[in-house]
């Protein structure tokens, strides 16, 4: 198992929605203990893999909304 192994089913995240209720990021956990994201309306669209210590400023960046285009 390496470390961008997905150990959990994907849940869909509770902060999902925005503008559309259509709108789904869905989150696992992977074997290091970071997380794998995808968009659940696009599944062949990939994943992004955020390590144990990536996440939660991933995280603090939504909220702060400093992904904003």
């Amino acid at each position: 198992m390496n470390r961008q192994s997905i150990v959990t089913p994907f849940r869909k995240s509770t902060f999902s929605g925005g503008g559309s209720a259509n709108e789904r990021v869905e989150v696992a956990h992977t074997a290091d203990g970071g997380r794998a994201v995808r968009d659940s309306k696009d599944l062949a669209g990939g994943l992004q893999f955020y390590g144990p210590g990536h996440w939660a400023p991933f995280i603090d960046g939504v909220k702060a909304d400093a992904f904003e285009g």
